[in-house]
């Protein structure tokens, strides 16, 4: 398998998982806005930086709540918006096409062509919920065609392990801006406080098995624990490691990503988030995104730039 098929295959995975991510953060989000009241201090640049914006992405454009929302779901400069996410997994899934099913290629096809059109609806609130609700069953569905419809060679082990890092690296962006908003005492959030951690966890499709799982209400260090070392919930980091930890075991050369890896469930099996207090977590989560930007590094020196890892 040539490098870069290799390179567009991982990349593609990350870009359809990024889309799929800030539809579904968007969606929940503009519900949990209808029911705060604007003291409550929650606003779409909260979304922004779980995104991964960062302060100043909107420098020279207008600050309204519909130029934020057109930021994240179809600016055309912003990189990290659905659309150009969808943008880019479509280019890498057309230029591998002839490794994954015509059915995985046709939908992904569909998906952008809806998304060009109609994207940009999605920043009025009536048109909202029914865009980013399609699009986020067409990357579903990519998904499913390609988990049943593909050789679980090494294409697909590539696939599997860009989707997971994304879902470990925007799993971590969510816990980092979520306690830091939550857990550092403001008062004004204590009537909304549950409702919050109620929309993290849906913000990762999380709310229902966290439930299942913990059995009890929800409360803040409960999520923390359950997003970060459930090794059953595939969202949360622990189950992402796993993943990643298996698809590097079916490939040659593995050992230089997997150290990481292994490194990195070491570590998070030992944090005990009942007791840390937030900026130990923001250190913790801070070290826990720069350990994926390691592993990814590292696959990209092992198989993606063959000359440099020589």
């Amino acid at each position: 398998m040539l490098s870069r098929v290799a390179e567009r295959i991982y990349w593609a995975a990350r870009y359809m998982e990024r889309a799929e991510n800030t539809a579904r953060m968007t969606r929940v989000y503009g519900t949990l806005l209808l029911d705060l009241p604007p003291e409550a201090g929650v606003g779409w640049s909260h979304l922004i930086d779980m995104t991964g914006g960062g302060n100043g992405t909107l420098a020279g454009k207008s600050d309204t709540d519909r130029a934020k929302l057109r930021y994240l779901l179809a600016d055309d400069v912003n990189p990290g918006s659905a659309l150009a996410s969808i943008r880019w997994a479509r280019e890498n899934f057309r230029t591998s096409r002839d490794l994954i099913p015509r059915e995985a290629w046709r939908t992904v096809n569909s998906l952008y062509l809806y998304a060009r059109e109609n994207l940009r609806r999605a920043v009025l609130e009536r048109h909202r919920d029914e865009v980013l609700g399609t699009v986020m069953k067409h990357c579903q569905q990519v998904r499913g065609l390609l988990a049943d419809s593909m050789t679980h060679g090494d294409a697909y082990q590539f696939l599997r392990i860009g989707r997971s890092l994304e879902r470990a690296d925007m799993t971590t962006r969510i816990i980092d801006v979520a306690a830091s908003f939550l857990m550092t005492g403001r008062s004004e959030l204590d009537r909304y406080r549950n409702s919050l951690w109620i929309a993290v966890l849906k913000s990762l499709s999380a709310y229902q098995m966290y439930r299942q799982q913990v059995r009890r209400r929800v409360v803040d260090r409960d999520v923390i624990a359950f997003l970060l070392q459930d090794t059953l919930f595939p969202r949360a980091l622990g189950y992402c490691l796993m993943e990643i930890d298996h698809s590097l075991r079916s490939l040659p050369r593995y050992e230089a990503p997997l150290r990481g890896v292994l490194r990195m469930q070491r570590i998070i099996g030992e944090i005990d988030a009942q007791v840390v207090d937030p900026a130990e977590l923001h250190g913790f989560i801070d070290a826990t995104q720069l350990d994926l930007g390691q592993i990814h590094e590292q696959i990209c020196l092992t198989w993606f730039l063959p000359d440099e890892a020589a």
